[in-house]
């Protein structure tokens, strides 16, 4: 019986334990989604910017906007090219769903397609699931642990997209993650990031310019667009990214909140069955006491 009950308060002692990590783990997740939301919040009006600039370049002088952005646009188009694609997971575990959701996207998009595929994962969680499917898997990327953190991955991606370019100009380059939606729910989406071709040139150039004031464009041409394209390349990666690492976040701390509910009914339970078989030991010895006592009368 004592046996038993020393079993339990270790158990008891255990699952506190474990109950004080996921607490620590939810307040973590809850602060980094936060982070991360307000990055994609601030990069909001950034992108916004950078369009309206594109716009402006686009409809002003259609033959300059060709000419600077004719190296990321496809010169030719073929019946086989490159298509690359970079599927955001996770490092660290602890996140449901969350890998398998957005690798199972990714697959069920390309698998229409009959061009070379050439995939990157970023977060050894998302590239040992690729792996799995047997598709062909180029290299792996470290998931940034910082909003700072992102800007070093971009630069490995934007070389990435720099080499499949070179291999074949009218490679497409993809981006596959999952999106953060109203509270901790999130859904997986793609962006297509190269090329940049004459229909997204013509969607920017018909964009409706929100002044009545008619934009113009100081200096080169060529050397401003060629600038706002950079900046576009990296706004959409930076916010992949974000929303990607805002996204294991969510799905991190519903975990986590899911753990901490069934730490606190094991807890429940393991106390009451502490408290019954300390009573019960209790009421056995008084027994003993009281049956000494009353065979001590009888004598």
């Amino acid at each position: 019986m004592s046996d038993t009950i020393v079993s339990l308060r270790r158990m008891i002692g255990s699952a506190g334990e474990l109950q004080s990590v996921v607490r620590t783990m939810k307040a973590m997740a809850a602060s980094s989604i936060g982070q991360y939301e307000q990055s994609v919040r601030s990069l909001g009006d950034y992108a916004r910017a950078i369009d309206l600039g594109l716009s402006v370049c686009f409809r002003t002088t259609t033959i300059n906007a060709v000419s600077a952005t004719e190296d990321c646009a496809p010169s030719a188009k073929s019946d086989r090219r490159i298509v690359g694609a970079v599927v955001f997971g996770s490092d660290q575990g602890l996140v449901g769903q969350f890998n398998e959701v957005v690798v199972e996207y990714a697959l069920k998009t390309l698998a229409a397609t009959r061009n070379t595929l050439r995939i990157w994962a970023v977060g050894e969680r998302a590239h040992s699931r690729v792996a799995d499917t047997g598709l062909p898997l180029m290299g792996l990327f470290k998931v940034p642990t910082s909003v700072k953190a992102i800007t070093l991955l971009i630069a490995e991606i934007l070389m990435v997209g720099e080499e499949l370019r070179k291999n074949d100009n009218a490679a497409e380059f993809y981006l596959f993650y999952n999106r953060p939606m109203s509270g901790m729910v999130y859904e997986p989406t793609h962006q297509q990031l190269l090329p940049l071709d004459a229909a997204w040139q013509d969607r920017l150039a018909k964009a409706p310019w929100p002044t009545h004031r008619l934009p113009e464009v100081i200096g080169s041409h060529s050397e401003v667009l060629q600038a706002l394209v950079r900046e576009y390349l990296f706004v959409s990666l930076f916010r992949a990214c974000a929303e990607s690492l805002a996204s294991e976040n969510a799905s991190r701390l519903s975990a986590m909140q899911r753990a901490e509910k069934n730490i606190d009914a094991l807890l429940e339970d393991l106390n009451s069955k502490f408290h019954r078989l300390r009573q019960s030991t209790i009421d056995e010895e008084l027994f003993d006491v009281v049956s000494g006592f009353e065979a001590l009368l009888s004598d």
